[in-house]
């Protein structure tokens, strides 16, 4: 039972694809790579082939354990020998390589998962449900995507043939049944959802707030007010204060250019208000998406920040317990002589 095998139908790349390499040596010819998405066959990235420009140490070109794109310059089938290209990749080239093959890799890690867990073969789960959806839909994952809300109806097109024998004719018979059993098709559904179900971003901007105005402090209030208006059902908008004059803004959304416009609309509104009251808003990080790190740095930031304001609230009450109890002291008859 095959424990691995490559993400696409055809065995080897073809002239001028670029794939996803990973470093494993580099010797005097070159760098000696794997093939990531056609289950680690090995290719040679020539040493003339590593840089538009000259060589002056391999090392700071490439290095072992690295993932790179290259471009495939030959391929000879019989014996099994790639050569590649890393300094023909341009940018473009870079950015589809990466994109295809981060949607490539999660196809098969959720193959390979299902295939362990459930005692299917695995290029047998790719011949019948894999190969087809990358032929279907241009790439499995987009198969994928759908099947988080649709999976019967896409289901229903993976078949496989199986071959009969009739009991009674002894005659043998193509039958066409579901490329899966239910168990398998029950494995690769719950793992798709649980990897797949989008999840919400997070939106966030920092501006800084600020009107000297009489009543400054309610007019920075209806700025706010004003600002988280702006937002709507799908992308609420929260303006929180990080430390005057610092304040963030924040959404969630499956929808980053939603999102991102409905913090700049929470800006635009907020600005417009505060001018009116001849203050001014500065942005100091535009609106982005930010990371669950991003996220709890800055729940960890107003923690200190309320637990320190806390901490000054209290110096302030115990101040004032002390010069209470000083009342029993004259204090105008100067201070207490020593002894000698």
């Amino acid at each position: 039972m095959a424990a691995d095998c490559r993400m696409y139908e055809a065995k080897f790349p073809e002239v001028d694809d670029v794939v996803m390499v990973q470093v494993k040596n580099i010797a005097e010819m070159g760098a000696y790579v794997s093939l990531l998405e056609y289950n680690n066959i090995e290719g040679m990235i020539l040493l003339s082939e590593l840089s538009r420009r000259r060589i002056r140490s391999i090392s700071s070109l490439i290095k072992v354990g690295r993932q790179e794109p290259v471009m495939v310059l030959r391929v000879d089938k019989e014996k099994g020998y790639i050569d590649l290209s890393k300094r023909r990749v341009s940018e473009e080239d870079v950015a589809a390589c990466e994109e295809r093959y981060n949607k490539s890799k999660m196809v098969h890690s959720i193959m390979r998962h299902v295939a362990s867990t459930t005692d299917a073969d695995l290029e047998d789960l790719y011949v019948h449900v894999g190969w087809p959806l990358y032929k279907r839909f241009g790439h499995a994952f987009e198969g994928f995507k759908q099947m988080v809300a649709n999976a019967d109806e896409i289901l229903k097109t993976l078949t496989k043939e199986v071959k009969e024998t009739d009991p009674e004719t002894g005659k043998e018979a193509v039958k066409q049944v579901p490329a899966m059993t239910p168990d398998v098709q029950y494995a690769l559904i719950k793992d798709i959802r649980r990897r797949m179900t989008p999840q919400p971003l997070k939106i966030r901007a920092d501006i800084e707030l600020k009107c000297f105005q009489y009543d400054g402090v309610l007019h920075i209030q209806d700025a706010m007010r004003k600002g988280e208006k702006a937002g709507s059902e799908e992308c609420p908008v929260k303006i929180k204060l990080v430390a005057p004059p610092l304040y963030v803004l924040t959404t969630q959304t499956l929808d980053k250019d939603l999102g991102i416009a409905a913090l700049e609309a929470a800006i635009q509104a907020a600005s417009d208000e505060i001018e009116k009251h001849k203050g001014k808003l500065l942005v100091k990080e535009a609106p982005r998406a930010v990371s669950e790190r991003d996220d709890r740095l800055l729940a960890e930031k107003l923690e200190k920040l309320d637990a320190a304001n806390r901490e000054v609230d209290g110096d302030e009450d115990s101040e004032e317990e002390e010069d209470e109890g000083m009342g029993d002291i004259d204090v105008e008859a100067g201070p207490a002589l020593s002894e000698p």
